[in-house]
């Protein structure tokens, strides 16, 4: 689970961001929270670590996976066990 944004601390003025990059890379690291970064008031882009967005990434694809596998059920487009060993090359 994510932590929660704590807006006091979590949203950054892009000037900001230009004066102590590493300020801001470090807090990200640290809190494991993104920052929102902002231009005159509104936002502009999100700083968060690497690791997260890798994690995100990967949980996103495998979510769209299973959404596709239920509507695949749904329209039946199904297979048994036998056949998609079959098809991919394990029987």
């Amino acid at each position: 689970m994510q932590p929660i944004t704590k807006f006091s601390e979590d949203i950054v003025q892009m000037s900001d961001l230009k004066v102590n990059p590493g300020r801001i890379v470090n807090q990200v690291d640290k809190t494991r929270r993104p920052v929102l970064l902002t231009q005159r008031g509104r936002g502009v882009a999100v700083v968060q670590s690497l690791n997260d967005y890798e994690s995100g990434m990967e949980e996103r694809a495998f979510l769209r996976g299973v959404v596709q596998g239920l509507m695949d059920l749904e329209e039946g487009r199904e297979m048994s066990l036998a056949e998609a060993k079959k098809r991919l090359g394990l029987a």
